[in-house]
């Protein structure tokens, strides 16, 4: 599911960037692109993030119930 995210993610960053360059590139479209990778940057990271905590979770092992 995180590819998938991160695969929109990329698609939506492409599709801004040209979208701003239509009419040529200035100073505000520039700001504009890099605004756009730094949140696809961190969203991707968050994913990771959250992927790595999922597995530290699942490694940890849960108490018997039983042996109480």
């Amino acid at each position: 599911m995180d590819d998938i995210k991160k695969a929109g993610r990329e698609v939506e960053t492409s599709v801004k960037k040209a979208s701003r360059n239509w009419d040529g590139e200035d100073v505000a479209d520039k700001v504009g692109n890099a605004g756009d990778e730094i949140n696809k940057n961190i969203g991707n990271a968050g994913d990771d993030l959250g992927n790595a905590i999922d597995k530290a979770a699942d490694k940890v092992k849960q108490p018997d119930p039983a042996r109480r």
